[in-house]
């Protein structure tokens, strides 16, 4: 592996870890781990592909796996894609609702999604080859992850939540 190839992607690398962890040590772990695994795992990366893409895969994969152990290890329910993060990132914070909480408020699978495509600037495509989802898994991510950023960005919604649809049997 080339250190010059990988090195220009290590701002990215630690900008998603750190959305996702939302703590700094955390992030910093997760980058390293994320850059060991690519160096074990370089001979399954294929030349003219997206190498920032692999390596926010690998990434992903990673931080699923450690949160799936940690919740394993203190017997917590297995992951779910509704999950709540695995940290409290509002603890201590004011009444004041600002962007960093509501992106802590949304569940792990929309707020990967929002922050892949909006903040990275992934195409729908590249964003679920990088989550190893379907397209449309993506979509509909990200139009409630955008929905549920509204609300909770607007005054009168802090403790609105809604209420999730559910499968009417005739």
């Amino acid at each position: 592996m080339g250190v010059e190839q990988v090195l220009g992607h290590v701002p990215a690398l630690r900008r998603y870890a750190r959305l996702l962890t939302g703590d700094a040590a955390r992030a910093d772990d997760l980058v390293q781990d994320t850059l060991e695994r690519a160096c074990i795992k370089w001979a399954l990366w294929q030349p003219g592909s997206m190498l920032r893409g692999w390596l926010l895969s690998l990434m992903h994969n990673l931080h699923r796996n450690h949160l799936r152990d940690w919740r394993h290890d203190d017997g917590h329910a297995e992951l779910d894609d509704d999950a709540e993060p695995a940290h409290d990132p509002t603890a201590g914070v004011g009444e004041r609702l600002d962007l960093q909480q509501a992106l802590a408020a949304l569940p792990a699978p929309m707020r990967e999604v929002l922050l892949l495509v909006t903040v990275e600037e992934y195409t729908y495509a590249e964003a679920a080859a990088i989550l190893g989802v379907p397209v449309g898994t993506v979509m509909s991510r990200l139009h409630r992850a955008r929905e549920r950023m509204r609300e909770l960005m607007t005054d009168g919604a802090r403790s609105v939540r809604p209420v999730p649809l559910q499968l009417v049997k005739r």
